[in-house]
């Protein structure tokens, strides 16, 4: 089964959570390390003949070192760009945090070294009228990683989101600032030093703003090895 699972969230939407979750298993992938790679919601996805697919589900599904079905990365594909509640209810289906558990179970026991489990959007995301997406980490137990977008206000989300992780009863296992956009933010060297200073957890690395980059020529900018420690 797989020895290290963790839960990657964000700061908010769009802040470039599966970018750097491919990274991850890019970095893992070039150590040696078994990797699988799963979004267990994903909205926005495009009719195909195979059906319902995401790009981000199919980023993470190439950067895995381990061979599985988009099905098993993405096992509820929702036709809607928007909130994952709102397309649930619009496709007609019922989104629990004990169904997702269950997913990600199953993907536990998959033999592998790491298995990265992408949230969607931030913390508090809901998946229904009484849950939001961080009762699945809760109840799978996992530690978090949590991507902060460096831009204006990442400050307070960051600390927001650092505070309700904890509150919640699981462990920062490190967390990743990104070039979420083509323009750097004013007073950025600033801004890290702050997050630096006050986010209880490591910082696993900053990623550079390229477009069109690919996860593999970004994974250089991390530092994984805390992450495989006990």
């Amino acid at each position: 089964m797989a020895k290290k699972t963790f839960f990657v969230t964000g700061t908010d939407t769009g802040v470039g959570k599966t970018m750097v979750s491919a990274a991850i298993l890019e970095a893992a992938n070039a150590a040696g390390k078994r990797t699988l790679g799963m979004k267990p919601i994903a909205s926005g996805c495009e009719s195909t003949p195979e059906g319902l697919r995401n790009e981000d589900a199919l980023i993470l599904q190439q950067s895995a070192s381990e061979t599985i079905t988009y099905d098993l990365v993405n096992p509820v594909a929702l036709a809607p760009a928007i909130a994952p509640h709102t397309a649930a209810a619009q496709a007609g289906r019922v989104i629990s945090a004990d169904r997702l558990v269950g997913f990600c179970r199953g993907m536990q026991i998959r033999p592998a070294d790491l298995l990265l489990i992408e949230g969607a959007g931030g913390w508090r995301v809901p998946l229904n009228d009484r849950e939001t997406y961080s009762a699945v980490p809760q109840q799978l137990g996992v530690p978090v990683i949590l991507v902060v977008a460096l831009r204006l206000g990442c400050i307070n989300q960051a600390l927001l989101t650092v505070e309700a992780i904890c509150n919640d009863g699981l462990a920062l296992a490190g967390w990743v600032a990104n070039h979420a956009e083509p323009e750097a933010m004013n007073c950025e060297q600033e801004t890290l030093d702050y997050l630096l200073a006050h986010i209880p957890a490591p910082c696993l690395g900053v990623l550079p703003w390229a477009k069109g980059a690919r996860p593999e020529t970004l994974s250089g900018n991390l530092r994984l090895d805390g992450l495989f420690e006990n």
